[in-house]
Parts: structure tokens; sequence; C-alpha cells
């Protein structure tokens, strides 16, 4: 059967890099998972097709090997064997001198490490405006890999373990003849690990890991913001074979508050008040984190304008001074009046016109000032 392309299965270009590699993969993973898909033989196929691009891509030397071989790269009696260069110890020299160069462009080097670390896992946590100020305790429960507790992570066998690799001798590593060079890569065969599973664990198939859903108590400090994260080291993916995992990052994301809106640490909000105590000032009760607190309002204030109440904001959760709360005042035009009440307006108004009543309303008359040298100029 012919396997098709790691970069077609995982829907990625060539030059994609980690990040995008892995971001296809989560998508297509939750798609195709068998929890998500019980009794679904296509889905299971599926899946395991999608987790061993993943797996080659994201490892350097798998992917040097395959943009270079394909598939060959990973079957039996593939490229290269132990010791199997060619060339006289002369040549030897020229592998240990280009070792570091080549290895970042074939696949690694004596030092690369046979288990690879777990993915990194990301989870976004919404919260209130309320949590995020006072700080909160929350569970949450995310799918990922954990260490299968039959074989304790090993992926072989109860009572067994696993064989050197006989290709590599288990050194994990192979030479290979490019050009004029001798340079190492990753064994094909065992993938660098030195050792391969003859008898795998029936759990986990000799991953070493199984897919579970484990919940987490994440604490929240208070301050935190849209964007800001937190990392749980260690509770990310469990790597193959006993590799360490990887880490949790909690993404915060905040929810759309019904009163405030926040910038950095300061909050805003509007005020309405009527026009009688935009013209004639008062007090108005407005809401802070902390209950309330009367706001004074000066005579002849304009709708729109921003008060500010220093320390009333959000205290950073970086340290630092508390933010302000911003109160932008919004002069509501009455509604519903009654005969009496349309009455006393109409009066007002009427003290409002001629020449007289012009430095009640200075920005009326600018405006309209502004509109007559308007048509005068079309006119012309």
């Amino acid at each position: 059967m012919v396997k098709r392309d790691y970069y077609e299965i995982l829907g990625v270009p060539k030059s994609a890099d980690e990040r995008e590699i892995k971001k296809a993969y989560k998508r297509l993973a939750m798609k195709f998972h068998p929890d998500r898909n019980l009794g679904d033989k296509g889905s299971e196929g599926r899946f395991k097709e999608i987790k061993e691009a993943y797996e080659v891509l994201t490892n350097s030397q798998k992917r040097a090997s395959y943009d270079q071989y394909g598939h060959a790269a990973f079957e039996q009696g593939g490229i290269g064997g132990g010791g199997q260069s060619g060339f006289s110890s002369s040549s030897a020299d020229f592998s240990d001198i280009f070792g570091d160069v080549f290895g970042d462009i074939f696949g690694g080097n004596r030092r690369q490490q046979r288990a690879t670390r777990g993915s990194d896992l990301r989870y976004t946590m919404e919260l209130s405006l309320e949590e995020a100020v006072r700080g909160i305790s929350k569970e949450i429960r995310i799918p990922a890999f954990e260490k299968c507790g039959l074989c304790n992570g090993n992926g072989t066998k109860v009572g067994t373990k696993p064989q050197t690799c006989s290709t590599c001798n288990g050194s994990g590593q192979v030479q290979m003849r490019q050009g004029f060079f001798t340079v190492q890569q990753a064994c094909p065969h065992c993938q660098g690990r030195g050792s391969k599973i003859k008898d795998p664990c029936k759990l986990c198939n000799a991953q070493g890991r199984i897919s579970k859903f484990k919940t987490l108590s994440v604490k929240i400090p208070a301050g935190v913001d849209t964007g800001d994260r937190i990392r749980l080291s260690g509770e990310g993916e469990v790597g193959e074979h006993g590799a360490p995992a990887g880490d949790l990052y909690v993404e915060v994301q905040m929810r759309k508050h019904h009163i405030f809106e926040r910038e950095e640490n300061n909050l805003y909000c509007e005020v309405p008040i009527n026009f009688v105590m935009a013209a004639l000032g008062g007090e108005i009760a407005v809401p802070t984190l902390d209950g309330r607190v009367n706001l004074k309002v000066p005579p002849e204030t304009q709708t729109g304008r921003l008060f500010r109440m220093r320390g009333k904001g959000v205290k950073s959760v970086r340290g630092g001074m508390t933010g302000d709360l911003l109160c932008r005042v919004v002069v509501e035009t009455p509604v519903k009046l009654n005969e009496h009440q349309k009455m006393i307006l109409r009066d007002l108004n009427d003290s409002f016109c001629g020449v007289s009543g012009e430095k009640n309303s200075p920005r009326s008359k600018t405006f309209f000032d502004g509109v007559r040298q308007f048509f005068d100029d079309l006119t012309h």
C-alpha cells in the first residue's frame, strides 16, 4: 500500500514551521480522534495516519530524512548502515569537522536526545472582570497524553525490555555519505532511540503513553488580562517512551462586562445624566469595583466629558500602581413627557431664542454660522 505524503496528510506546505504543523495536527486530531468517533474504523485509521505524519514532521531528524528520502527513510533496508561510510580515517575527520553543520541539515548528532519531549498544550480560559480583578482558582478538564500505567512509559510488554537496534548497534546514529562528506543522522530504523520494541505493550501499543482526560486546578492571580498566560510546568503531553512531558499554558480571555470596559489597568463606563443636572450641576452615584461612590458633576457639563477617579481601576498582576476609573457622562434626552413638562420646555426654548439666547448655546451658534458661510461660499 502506497503511503500518502505527510505534508498532504496534515494539509501544510513543505515550508511550514513547527507551529503551523502543530496547529494543523491539533485541528485534525480533534476531528478524527477515536474517542469522538466511536466505532468508526475510517476515523481511527485517519487518526493514526495524522499522528504518524505529526511525529515525523515535528522531529527535526525524522523530517530531514523524510524530506530527502521520503518514506524509504523509515522502511527496513532503508538508508545507511552503521559504520559503512566507504571513507578512510581521513574521511571520518571531515565528518567530525563538519558534523555540527551537517547535523542541522541532515538530522542531529551524537548528543541528540533519543526521546522527544511531549508537546506543549494551550487552554483558553474565559473569566469575568470580577474574577480577573480579584483572582480565582478554577478546575479545568483537558484531553492529553499521559504515561501508560501498565508499562510505566517504557512501551514494552510487562516483563520484557527493548532490544538494541541492530542497524546502529544502540548508538541511535548512522553514517551517510553526502557527496564528498560523510555525515551522521538519526538511525531511520529506531528513529534515534538506539533500541526497538519487539514485544509492545498491549495498552499503549509501544508508545509509552495513552490518551486520557485529566482535571487540573488552576490558580489565577489577581489582575490578569486578556492574553496573559499561566504556565503549568510538566502538565502538557507526556513524551513517547518515557520522555518528559511538555507544559500547559492557560491563556486568559476576558468576557464582555455589562458596565465596564477595560483598557490595560484602567476601567471605562458611561454614566447617563439628565440635562438639568448637566446644566446646573449635582451629584450622582457611580459604580466601582469596591462599591458605589458619588461623582460631582459641575454646572454646564457637556455630553462626552470624562471624569477620572484615581485608584478605582485594576491593580496590575505585575505590580505597580492601580489603574483609574474613567466615567464618560452622556446627557440623556427625556422621553414620555406629559403636557406640563412639554410646556415648561417650550417656555425654556423660547427664552433661548434671539440674540440674547446665543450665549446659552455657543456651540450651536458657531456651527450654524459655519453652515451659513459654507453655503455663501458655494454661491460665489
